[in-house]
């Protein structure tokens, strides 16, 4: 099989995969969506670095290189051309929009009936007061997010309409969602690693703050993760349609969880150092059976000939 690994940074984890492919067979090209070209007027007109003579079998998809938006709209657009030639893509560009747009991803959670903190996405700073003024208050805030963010940046909690930024300085979209606070105090949540639709691992995130992401400060712990807190990231995963995932929870307060966020573009460092289980040779396996499973049967007799 022809596969590609699409990795613009972040070299522990490009390591960490191309190694678990290489391990299973499978040598792949390393190349960056930003290099990728539309040329037109002979032959396939998608030209991706490393395939010359056509196109990758699949391609396993680590990140995407940041810029403008229109730089980031082609580059989804490859994608989208990539599966509409038979590409496998990991994960899928559909996957990649409905996860990376909070909004998108809020909206499959409560339409498949699954638990999550309620949530108010606006366009004007109105609208967004209005909905401060009647929610949230001193000691029950609103945390805004970033509509287009990960790792914990950008995090805001809001008390008072006043506590709003500025249109501009949201992109004119207003993400808020009740925070859920701990009885104990304790800043803890929860992150579930969802591959081939099964929970394969999870652990404990306790920071000295609210935000608990391991790349802003937060510590990883081991968790014996509980049966409802597996199936509920399996829910939320099957929902918004990726093949891979790490999904956030938090306690609910009632002995269940809630569903805060389900990441496309997942990273695992925190979670490998409290798991033994391999997620990047999972993640590989998971690649290649889907690769596998979308390549058409060989004819009778070709596969004689290579017998």
């Amino acid at each position: 099989m022809r596969i590609g690994l699409a990795a613009d940074n972040g070299n522990w984890h490009k390591g960490r995969l191309r190694a678990a492919l290489a391990a299973l067979g499978h040598e792949p090209v390393l190349f960056s969506l930003a290099d990728v070209a539309v040329v037109t007027g002979g032959g396939e007109p998608l030209r991706v670095p490393g395939f010359a003579d056509g196109l990758p079998d699949g391609v396993l998809l680590r990140t995407i290189a940041g810029g403008t938006f229109e730089a980031t709209t082609m580059r989804l657009g490859v994608l989208h051309a990539l599966v509409g030639a038979g590409v496998t893509v990991w994960n899928s560009p559909v996957a990649i929009e409905r996860s990376v747009d909070k909004a998108a991803t809020s909206l499959l959670v409560a339409r498949a009936g699954l638990p999550t903190p309620d949530t108010f996405v606006v366009s004007s700073r109105g609208a967004a007061a209005e909905i401060v003024a009647r929610e949230a208050g001193p000691g029950r805030p609103l945390v805004l997010k970033p509509l287009f963010g990960s790792q914990g940046e950008g995090l805001q909690l809001v008390e008072r309409p006043e506590d709003l930024p500025p249109e501009e300085a949201v992109a004119r979209v207003y993400y808020l969602q009740r925070y859920i606070p701990r009885a104990d105090g304790l800043w803890r949540d929860y992150r579930v690693f969802v591959c081939e639709g099964r929970a394969i691992a999870g652990m404990i995130r306790e920071g000295d703050g609210w935000i608990t992401n391991v790349h802003r400060g937060g510590r990883p712990f081991p968790w014996a993760m509980p049966a409802r807190a597996a199936e509920l990231a399996e829910a939320a995963a099957a929902a918004v349609g990726v093949d891979y995932t790490g999904v956030d929870l938090v306690e609910d307060g009632q002995g269940g969880y809630l569903v805060l966020e389900v990441n496309s573009m997942p990273a695992w460092s925190g979670l490998q150092r409290v798991t033994e289980v391999d997620i990047a040779g999972a993640v590989a396996r998971g690649f290649l059976n889907a690769v596998r499973a979308a390549r058409p049967p060989l004819r009778p007799a070709l596969v004689a000939a290579q017998a």
